[in-house]
């Protein structure tokens, strides 16, 4: 992908040093999850454990996996899920409290989703294992291979599971469960759904994305990635798709009948460090990006401007969050290095 010059931003002003605070967690950081009560900033490493951030104080680090956390997101009310090569679904509170959800015997939870409604999912091989609240199994959703991607719509009603030659979308509340099948041959990864839930997107195996519009079944094919991308996300309202697995955010446009025939837009890019997470505002077209030598930067998509966040020299960023007021901004890398932001101060 061909980038415009950008002016670099200044290496002497990151927000990290006036705003926030960093911790070393000696561990890879898997994800991270803000609860949906916006009180609570969870990260989960490589090693297992849970790490409750704060900005004032301590950081609180509680035992999780008899392994690594694989997989980890906001839980339905508070507090976040989390999926583990143990073979536990763990559900971790605003307070800390760990309680085990499921155990699915020595298979891997690779993925995990949850909505605000309290249901729960967990992707297991090629199952797709649909929870209630309560925790009690609703159902299981079988695949024709291993699940890589997972998500419900924004209501709650569909759960959508990526895995070879396309991705299943199911009816939750469906008596019969039979999925629509969205297929395009290849091996497909992450995904996403449209804010709207109009479209689907996943990562292939390949440099490249690919993507269904729901209402005729219209395929999107997104390329020209030197490397995977690794991490999506919709802006709020879901007129750009944000993507890593280039030297800048590449940012994909779904209006004015895009992305099809549209080239992308590129923000934040010039110097040949790969972009490895993206996370779009979820009020704003704001984009936080983090690279794969560190860098951290808010990128604002009408004007261009670019705000540093954090310096490089930590390791590759392997995790991004907003929380839900979009006022703190939380990131970790392969190192374990970590770090939470209040941007609410003026």
């Amino acid at each position: 992908m061909n980038r415009p010059p950008q002016e670099e931003p200044a290496s002497a002003d990151f927000l990290l040093d006036a705003r926030g605070v960093s911790r070393e967690l000696d561990a890879y950081v898997v994800g991270i999850a803000f609860g949906r009560e916006g009180r609570s900033c969870i990260l989960g490493t490589g090693d297992g454990a849970f790490h409750l951030a704060r900005l004032e104080g301590d950081w609180t680090r509680v035992e999780g996996h008899a392994g690594a956390v694989l997989a980890l997101c906001p839980d339905g009310k508070d507090g976040a899920l989390s999926g583990g090569d143990d073979g536990r679904l763990l559900r971790v509170s605003s307070e800390g409290e760990v309680s085990e959800i499921a155990r699915y015997g020595s298979k891997w939870i690779d993925h995990v989703a949850a909505h605000e409604s309290g249901l729960r999912a967990a992707a297991v091989g090629k199952a797709v294992h649909v929870l209630d609240a309560k925790g009690g199994a609703l159902k299981s959703l079988a695949h024709p291979s291993t699940v890589a991607g997972l998500a419900f719509d924004p209501k709650g009603k569909r759960v959508a599971a990526s895995h070879y030659n396309g991705a299943s979308l199911w009816f939750v509340g469906a008596k019969e469960d039979k999925p629509r099948l969205l297929e395009w041959k290849g091996s497909h990864g992450i995904l996403a759904i449209s804010p709207d839930g109009t479209h689907v997107v996943t990562a292939m195996q390949e440099n490249a994305l690919h993507g269904w519009r729901l209402a005729d079944g219209q395929h999107m094919r997104m390329s020209g990635y030197p490397t995977k991308t690794r991490s999506i996300s919709f802006t709020a309202k879901g007129r750009w798709l944000a993507t890593s697995g280039a030297e800048s955010i590449v940012l994909w446009p779904f209006f004015g009948g895009g992305p099809m025939g549209k080239a992308p837009t590129e923000l934040a890019g010039g110097d040949g460090v790969i972009c490895t997470q993206v996370a779009a505002h979820p009020q704003h077209e704001v984009v936080a990006a983090g690279f794969e030598d560190g860098l951290v930067l808010i990128a604002e998509i009408a004007s261009g401007k670019v705000v540093p966040v954090a310096a490089p020299g930590h390791g590759g960023v392997s995790a991004l969050a907003w929380n839900p007021a979009g006022t703190h901004l939380a990131f970790g890398t392969d190192k374990g290095f970590a770090g939470l932001l209040d941007l609410s101060k003026r």
